[in-house]
């Protein structure tokens, strides 16, 4: 993606654009591309000390001039109260975030470069800096690194308990603030001066919109030189890694191969297919020997639903089976009184388990797994008694009342816990607690009891498969005969709950037909398709409730409890245009008039990939236009299912797949980091709440 120079020199337009490095491992770097800082994820290094969770930030920023014959020129931009301060945003005349972030400033006609990238499976950024064009008579560049030490979910603020020594060394300098964090380390080609000093109340107007904490102190401990007059370059390699030497050469030369490699196996006859294709490769992460999926940056780590949600689409369609088959191991290990985790903590070993719907995606992600791999054999050893564990789990029930009831459909919900993916939920306070028998449970559980019943058959268990089908028999009679709400010509979200039959007009409808073949008729399926287009569907996603509802929300802003309020009630969600576009080819087929009309549902999340965080998908939008993006800036969900259905239903092909997918495979294989030693968590920041909902921190 590139940034014209018009956009790049107005402030309050390269504020909203932000771009994201990731390494594979939890960490990522961030910020905008105007330079400042607006949000409190914003840093340089910024790693996961148990990957993917415990994440600290360590330097938050770099501070540049370049001095040229005399005069001195910002390339960085912070902000005060009050203040823009410097303002080297005015002398930027392009961004580019291909292969990585990179700035071109013009300085009275000598143009320099900046680059920043982080290098996959280890916890590195490199900062690069060179020359081009006309070389003045002299200039010097002076980088004064701006570091915190920080839980990421926190803000900095001077205190007295920071060490303000420095480790030099030839090209290198140590800086050990905290003596519960691990150190930043730097390695650079230039000259270091020690020459400690606080920069105080940065100011973060993102989180000030949020309701949060919005300003934090910054410890600079000295300043870099770089002199250009014997070379055009300058480098600077940031790292929490215990290590002595580091060759930046080779480093960047692998990640840009790695890199080309995947947007050379990229689909190339669709645009959109190709660039979600890449951003793809941001959320798959290492959770001990495994991988895992990060849900959303920048503040969730991995959550069991958004990870079998998103599985087909990072993993499945773009060839990284040996990834997906990782991840799912990963999960059946935490296997639970028929339940898999809903999601991991920041900090601590015991996973959450409130959820109804992650286990059942679990199971719906291996029979995917099975039918691209083949992989008839750790299906069988691994995946397979998890599967029966969680059928026989939800048969006879198991945490927070889910079980199946007498009608074969399953059940769930205890007071003050919200157990399906409209999760949001303020103290005591579940905005969406859709207890009973929620429609996509339903739709879930039907397709968890076929793939019971195929896996059984296949592995020789035929008593198991004929129990499987007669409970899924039994599941979709109950189905046809109670969830059709015939006055609306709709399927009810949930019914038998506390208060009865619940009519509200929500997407979730929608797995009844993308899920299942059967489970309604072609004419029902017909209505629900025509209803959801009128009422739900948006150029960036579906509503989560029809505007019509006296309870629903067009604007999601404000404080916690105005946003969490809103979550799922009218805000926007990307990802269910993944579902929708299953449902509506199975529906109106796969013509190519019909391909051309399903492919423009996507036209407005082709679209954002200019906006927000560039080349990614946020996690949700406002339920009314203009549609604001708001949320995690690069959502999991939101990438992989409409890359999904592009490949899936729409028919888009990957370009040279078998091939390329593999050599990244053997390259994530032989990556490997340091391992960092564990210590305990810095108490010198305020915590502030960490997500957009109330269950994160």
């Amino acid at each position: 993606m590139k940034i014209s120079t018009q956009n790049c020199q107005n402030l309050d337009r390269a504020l909203t654009l932000e771009w994201l490095e990731t390494n594979g491992r939890g960490g990522f770097a961030s910020g905008t591309v105007a330079g400042a800082h607006t949000r409190r994820y914003h840093a340089l290094l910024l790693t996961a000390r148990k990957p993917p969770s415990e994440r600290f930030v360590l330097v938050s920023h770099l501070e540049e001039w370049l001095d040229i014959d005399g005069q001195s020129i910002p390339l960085s931009t912070n902000l005060y109260p009050g203040v823009v301060h410097p303002t080297g945003y005015e002398r930027c005349i392009e961004f580019s975030s291909d292969p990585w972030p990179t700035w071109i400033f013009d300085c009275n006609g000598t143009t320099i470069q900046r680059e920043i990238l982080a290098i996959h499976g280890r916890d590195i950024v490199i900062v690069r800096w060179k020359l081009i064009g006309k070389k003045p008579s002299r200039a010097v560049l002076r980088v004064r690194p701006k570091l915190t030490g920080r839980d990421y979910h926190g803000t900095h603020h001077e205190n007295g308990g920071l060490s303000t020594e420095a480790q030099v060394g030839s090209g290198t300098v140590v800086w050990h603030g905290y003596s519960d964090l691990l150190p930043a380390r730097a390695f650079h080609s230039g000259e270091y001066r020690h020459e400690p000093n606080w920069y105080r109340r940065i100011q973060f107007p993102v989180e000030q919109q949020r309701g949060l904490d919005a300003e934090e102190d910054w410890w600079s401990p000295g300043e870099l030189t770089f002199d250009f007059e014997s070379r055009y370059t300058g480098t600077l390699a940031l790292t929490s890694e215990t290590i002595d030497r580091l060759d930046v050469t080779s480093l960047v030369r692998h990640e840009k191969s790695r890199r080309d490699t995947i947007r050379q196996a990229a689909p190339a006859a669709d645009s959109l297919a190709g660039e979600l294709w890449c951003a793809a490769d941001r959320y798959l992460s290492k959770r001990g020997m495994q991988h895992t999926v990060i849900a959303g940056y920048p503040w969730f780590t991995d959550w069991g639903r958004d990870t079998f949600i998103s599985l087909p689409g990072l993993c499945l369609v773009t060839g990284r089976l040996d990834v997906a088959w990782q991840v799912i191991a990963s999960f059946v290990a935490h296997v639970s009184e028929g339940m898999v985790p809903n999601r991991f903590p920041d900090v601590g070993e015991q996973p959450e388990y409130n959820t109804i719907d992650a286990s059942l995606w679990f199971i719906h992600a291996i029979d995917r797994y099975f039918a691209v791999s083949h992989d008839e054999t750790r299906v069988r050893e691994t995946a397979w008694p998890a599967v029966k564990e969680i059928l026989d789990g939800y048969r006879r029930g198991t945490r927070y009342g889910i079980k199946m009831d007498e009608d074969g459909l399953i059940m769930g919900g205890v007071p003050g816990a919200q157990l399906t993916w409209m999760d949001a939920k303020v103290g005591d306070w579940v905005v969406t607690p859709r207890h009973g028998k929620p429609v996509e449970i339903q739709a879930l559980w039907v397709r968890a009891l076929e793939v019971g019943e195929t896996l059984a058959r296949r592995f020789g268990e035929a008593d198991y498969a004929d129990q499987c089908r007669s409970y899924r028999s039994k599941a979709m009679t109950s189905f046809r005969n109670r969830f059709w709400f015939e006055q609306g010509g709709y399927l009810y979200d949930v019914i038998d709950g506390p208060e009865g039959n619940d009519a509200s007009i929500r997407p979730n409808q929608l797995y009844a037909i993308s899920l299942v073949d059967e489970l309604v008729s072609r004419d029902q399926a017909q209505k629900i398709l025509r209803l959801v287009e009128k009422q739900l569907l948006t150029p960036v996603g579906l509503r989560t409730l029809s505007p019509h509802d006296p309870r629903y929300r067009a604007r999601y802003e404000g404080g916690v409890v105005e946003r969490d309020g809103a979550y799922h009630q009218g805000t926007v969600w990307p990802f269910l245009l993944g579902s929708f576009i299953t449902a509506w080819i199975k529906v109106h087929g796969k013509s190519a008039a019909k391909l051309k009309q399903a492919r423009a549902f996507l036209n407005g999340i082709d679209a954002h990939l200019n906006e927000g965080c560039l080349g990614q998908v946020s996690e949700i939008f406002d339920a009314e236009a203009p549609h604001r993006a708001r949320g995690c800036y690069a959502q999991a969900w939101s990438v992989a299912e409409p890359l999904r259905a592009l490949i899936e239903d729409l028919g888009i092909q990957a370009n040279r797949q078998e091939v390329t997918v593999k050599q990244v495979v053997i390259r994530q294989r032989k990556e490997t980091a340091p391992q960092p030693t564990q210590v305990q968590g810095s108490k010198r920041f305020r915590r502030g709440r960490g997500k957009d909902s109330s269950l994160n921190p």
